[in-house]
C-alpha cells in the first residue's frame, strides 16, 4: 500500500559507506509468501525451458502459462503482430489442462528454490473451484486467478471488468484452497480501483496490475486485421504509463500486496513500479527479445539500490512523493 508521507530512504551521509551491491536485501513480502528478489516472469512468457538461458533459481518467482481444467483450442493465426513499441497477441489461451500440466510441467520444478504460481483461467465461476481444487498439489506455491479472461455467463467480457464477477470468481477460488490467490486484473475498465478492492475483499492475497491492453492493428496493403481474432492484447514499452498509473491507484485502494506488470525493460521502469506501490514487478515482452533479461533486472536492482544507499528493496515500495499542492487535495482524497 502507498504511503503518502513516505519519503525514499536518505543516503548515507557524507563520508559514509554505501551498502555492497551483495549485501543489498532484495528480499519482499506477498502475503503469506517470501520471495527472494522482486522479480519474476508475467504469465504467458515463460516456461522451464529458460533454463537453457538462465539460471532459474535467481528468480523471485515462476509463474507458468495460464492453463484451464480441461483441454482447449487457441485462436485462429495470425497470433502475434509487431508494431513500432511493442507487440499485439492474440493467443487465445490454449491449454491441455490441469491434468497435462501436473503430469508433464510440474515435475520440471521439483527441487528449484523460487515458488511456483500457476495461472488460472475458467469460463465461468462454476468452473474456477473445481479448477483451483484439482491445482492445489505440492508443488505449487500460489494460483494467479486470471479473472482478465472470457467470462462466457457475461457475454464474454472478462470477470474484471465488473466489481461483482470479480468477487463471485475470487471467492469461489478462495473457498476451494488454502494456496495463496493472486488476482490478475485487466487494464481495460474505467475503475481499476474498484475491481480491486472486489478482488481483495473476496479473499486475494495480492494483485497483478494488469494484463495487456485490447488493441488492433491493420495491414493497410491487405485492408485485413494483422491478428486472426482481429482484436489481441497490447503489451511492450509503450504501456508502461498507463500500466503504472494503475498499479499506484491499486496500491492507494487495498493493503494487499500490488505486483505490477507492464513494460518493463530497465532497472529504472522497475524503480518506477516500487515507489508507486508495487512489491514486486513482472516481466513480460522483454523476455521474447532478451531471454537474459529477469536475470539482468535482478543485478541492476541490486546495484541500483546499492548506489544509493538502500539497503532493503522493500523499503522502496510505496515512497512516491505527493506533495500536499491544495489543487490536488480533492484528486488524493480520492
Amino acid at each position: 500500500m502507498v504511503r503518502p508521507d513516505a519519503r525514499p530512504p536518505a543516503p548515507a551521509p557524507e563520508g559514509g559507506s554505501l551498502p555492497d551491491a551483495a549485501a543489498v536485501d532484495l528480499s519482499v513480502q506477498l502475503g503469506p509468501m517470501r520471495l527472494a528478489n522482486p522479480i519474476m516472469p508475467a504469465s504467458g512468457t515463460f516456461s522451464e525451458n529458460l533454463a537453457r538461458v538462465m539460471d532459474l533459481d535467481r528468480l523471485g518467482a515462476f509463474v507458468a502459462k495460464s492453463i484451464y481444467a480441461t483441454p482447449r483450442k487457441g485462436n485462429p493465426t495470425p497470433r502475434v503482430a509487431e508494431t513500432r513499441e511493442g507487440m499485439l497477441n492474440s493467443i487465445g489461451l490454449p491449454s491441455k489442462g490441469v491434468a497435462h500440466f501436473v503430469a508433464e510441467h510440474l515435475p520440471a520444478y521439483a527441487g528449484l528454490k523460487p515458488p511456483l504460481v500457476v495461472s488460472l483461467s475458467a469460463d465461468t465461476v462454476a468452473e474456477f473451484g473445481p479448477a483451483a481444487a484439482e491445482i492445489s498439489v505440492p508443488g505449487v506455491g500460489a494460483i494467479e486467478v486470471n479473472i482478465s479472461c472470457p467470462n462466457l455467463e457475461a457475454d464474454g467480457r472478462a470477470f474484471a471488468q465488473f466489481p461483482d464477477a470479480t468477487y463471485a470468481a475470487m471467492s469461489a477460488v478462495r473457498a476451494a484452497t488454502s494456496l495463496p490467490i493472486w488476482a490478475k486484473l485487466t487494464p481495460n475498465v474505467a475503475d481499476i480501483a474498484a475491481i480491486a478492492q472486489a478482488a481483495e475483499a473476496a479473499g486475494a492475497d495480492a494483485l497483478v496490475v494488469a494484463n495487456t491492453i485490447l488493441a488492433m492493428a491493420i495491414d493497410v496493403e491487405t485492408r485485413r486485421p494483422r491478428l486472426g481474432n482481429v482484436m489481441g492484447g497490447y503489451s511492450g514499452p509503450a504501456v508502461k504509463p498507463i500500466m503504472l498509473r494503475m498499479a499506484f491507484q491499486c496500491a492507494r485502494a487495498v493493503r494487499i500486496p500490488v505486483i505490477g506488470c507492464g513494460g518493463i525493460v530497465t532497472v529504472e521502469d522497475v524503480a518506477e513500479y516500487l515507489i508507486a506501490g508495487c512489491s514486486a514487478v513482472q516481466v513480460g515482452t522483454q523476455t521474447f527479445l532478451e531471454p537474459g533479461a529477469m536475470p539482468r533486472l535482478i543485478d541492476e536492482l541490486a546495484r541500483w539500490c546499492a548506489a544509493r544507499g538502500i539497503g532493503r528493496v522493500r523499503d522502496l515500495v510505496g515512497t512516491v512523493r505527493l506533495d500536499p499542492d491544495p489543487s490536488h487535495a480533492e484528486w488524493l482524497a480520492s
